[in-house]
């Protein structure tokens, strides 16, 4: 099997680098292209005012090819123009905070996956709950071990699989659990601060209420030690709203 493994955290993230060395090791062949430096929240975007740079990467048993542009542009040009030969599957991760609920419109690490299945490949998506990611081995291994296992002929086109490791060691991890995006949406905030020169700047922050969260979504279920699997379908229109609108313009 043949992975381009990329994420939005940089090519030098210790996530991408602990999946580099687990996929490897699985036997696997891996071909890393992923964004020069750090890329989180940048959502879907895509570079066409500016050219694309590409930079070598080759340390400690690792090699890739960093992109000065977006997760989404490294996935673009790793599959059109740098890979000799075509993925059987994109990976995109281990990202550094968790991706559940609406973080999947603003996530890079999401948006590389769904960039590969828009291009006709299958794609995962790797995140783990925590923003103070180290080595993530075990977790990385595991991944190595889905991703091997898992019948990829199986999910249907224009389909992302969303997986999330809570924040604790996988020894105490409570199993793999299928389960539904959560639909409720951050609550947020800014917080005006004054930079050494008094200016005031402002930092977002912000959380998703627990009490409005269904207990089987992906959010409750990450937050109570549970590895979410998740599909996502890049499908948005709404078919009950299409047909209400159907009756209603032939009508007016």
């Amino acid at each position: 099997m043949r992975i381009l493994l990329t994420n939005d955290d940089g090519i030098q993230a210790p996530g991408l680098r602990a999946l580099y060395r687990e996929l490897k090791r699985a036997g696997l062949e891996v071909h890393c292209v992923a964004p020069i430096s750090e890329m989180s929240a940048v959502g879907h975007a895509i570079t066409f005012a500016m050219p694309l740079r590409v930079k070598e990467f080759v340390e400690n048993g690792f090699r890739g090819q960093g992109v000065s542009g977006t997760p989404a542009d490294c996935v673009k040009l790793g599959i059109s123009t740098l890979l000799e030969a075509k993925p059987d599957l994109v990976v995109s991760g281990i990202n550094a905070g968790a991706n559940v609920g609406v973080d999947i419109l603003y996530s890079g690490t999401v948006s590389a996956a769904t960039e590969g299945v828009l291009m006709g490949y299958p794609a995962l998506a790797v995140s783990m709950d925590t923003f103070h990611l180290q080595d993530p081995g075990e977790q990385a291994a595991w991944t190595a071990r889905f991703v091997q296992d898992f019948d990829w002929s199986a999910i249907p086109d224009k389909t992302v699989l969303n997986l999330n490791f809570p924040h604790c060691p996988l020894s105490e991890a409570k199993g793999l659990t299928l389960c539904r995006q959560t639909p409720v949406p951050y609550e947020d905030w800014y917080e005006q601060r004054n930079d050494p020169r008094g200016r005031p700047y402002y930092w977002l922050d912000g959380v998703i209420p627990p009490e409005k969260l269904d207990a089987a979504s992906d959010r409750a279920l990450l937050t109570e030690g549970h590895i979410t699997l998740t599909p996502l379908r890049f499908d948005f229109t709404c078919e009950h709203t299409l047909e209400y609108l159907k009756g209603t313009l032939k009508r007016s």
